[in-house]
């Protein structure tokens, strides 16, 4: 299974969820995978040379590579997982909310400076020359992709977290293991195989 994680800051705050399901998928005989996008994590690509095409690429290749015959994805994950693959997206959101968390973030912090900022007119300038959102500085190209990218999974079923009966871990401030929620995924997953199994 190819898992396929949060975008920017939301990747950190999820890391050791993730790890937690990828152990429990293991003891259910089950192999995943997680590699790191392009410009994130160990890779040793610049950030601000990436767009949503080369992190589709890429995980396009890493698919290919791993044989992998499912995908799991959470978040902006879902705008950057191979379309053709089945599997489950968790609370996918499209590129053009995750820019508004973030530029809600920004023209916040720039006022506490007693700057005062336009959204619109910060995405304007994100489009033509990049834009530094929450500590990632951000090309034109990854600010254009993502003002009008939609999850393109067809096929694959869509878990919310009111479903699973669990809270985001993407909102906590500093990272955090999610037993209950890498238990409950987990468990949604393998009923899901095996209803697959026995068709």
């Amino acid at each position: 299974m190819l898992i396929v994680p949060p975008l920017f800051d939301e990747m950190n705050r999820t890391r050791h969820m993730l790890a937690g399901v990828m152990r429990l998928l293991a003891q259910a005989g089950i192999d995943s995978v997680l590699p790191d996008l392009p410009g994130c994590g160990e890779s040793v690509q610049d950030f601000s040379a990436q767009s949503l095409n080369a992190w589709r690429a890429a995980m396009e290749a890493a698919a290919r590579h791993f044989a992998a015959s499912h995908v799991l994805t959470l978040r902006g994950g879902a705008l950057v997982a191979p379309p053709a693959l089945p599997g489950w997206e968790l609370e996918p959101c499209s590129g053009h909310a995750l820019l508004r968390t973030m530029l809600r973030a920004h023209t916040f912090a720039q006022r506490a400076t007693g700057r005062r900022v336009d959204s619109a007119a910060l995405l304007e300038q994100g489009r033509e020359t990049g834009l530094e959102l929450a500590g990632y500085r951000c090309g034109a190209a990854l600010i254009a992709g993502l003002c009008g990218a939609e999850p393109a999974g067809e096929g694959r079923r869509v878990l919310s977290l009111s479903d699973l009966g669990q809270s985001a871990p993407w909102l906590r401030a500093e990272p955090a293991p999610a037993p209950a929620l890498a238990q409950a995924l987990v468990a949604t997953i393998r009923a899901d195989l095996a209803r697959e199994d026995a068709a």
